[in-house]
């Protein structure tokens, strides 16, 4: 599980959706983030049920921030549903796998509509930040650690790294509802900043929390 202490080395370069989001969140060149000269992608135009075409026109109403939030919110909800997963079965206390399946309804739900956001931007619904350490990101080696770990231990972890997820993808959210254009895109942020909210404020009266969480 991903702690404040942990230090990653910078190991692979971002395409450019993650720098605007970095500078967003006031983060620096210590995250292990670099820029590229690849293009930002560009929006659909037209709310469509078909998937969009590679080529869709870009929509004036859409910017570069508006594709990094959606393609950074995607796969951090993503991520944390798998250890989501794995809290609402190993969790020792009956409170913490209650609210284990509660966050991962929430986030599947949010999924929903990041994906259909996607879609309508003109955007693929694939991870672009596939190998990257992203803040508050869930990663492999974070769910490794939680497979092996069992009792107390797990629910830190677990503890942990939803507190991270959640906090993280809120400051993102903000930050798409400040500098973001599309109107959908804005009003999808603001509900998951709400949500994300309600979490941390319920996820710090559960039992190990306090204890867990400094």
């Amino acid at each position: 599980m991903s702690h404040a202490t942990r230090s990653r080395p910078p190991t692979a370069r971002l395409p450019v959706v993650a720098p605007i989001l970095l500078a967003l969140l006031g983060l620096t060149a210590s995250a292990g983030c670099s820029t590229t000269s690849e293009p930002a992608p560009a929006a659909s135009p037209v709310r469509t049920a078909a998937a969009p075409s590679p080529t869709a026109s870009p929509s004036a109403s859409s910017t570069p921030t508006d594709a990094a939030w959606a393609q950074l919110m995607t796969p951090m909800n993503e991520k944390a549903l798998a250890l989501l997963t794995l809290a609402a079965d190993r969790a020792t206390e009956p409170r913490l796998r209650a609210f284990a399946t509660r966050l991962h309804s929430g986030q599947e739900a949010e999924l929903g509509r990041l994906r259909p956001l996607l879609a309508r931007m003109g955007l693929p619904d694939t991870d672009v930040h596939a190998g990257h350490d992203m803040p508050g990101m869930v990663t492999e080696t974070d769910l490794e650690a939680a497979r092996a770990a069992e009792g107390a231990a797990f629910d830190r972890l677990f503890l942990t790294g939803i507190r991270d997820h959640l906090r993280h993808s809120a400051q993102v959210s903000r930050s798409e509802i400040t500098a973001g254009a599309r109107a959908d895109a804005k009003q999808l942020a603001a509900a998951l900043v709400t949500a994300r909210e309600a979490a941390l404020t319920e996820l710090e009266g559960l039992p190990g929390a306090a204890q867990a969480l400094g």
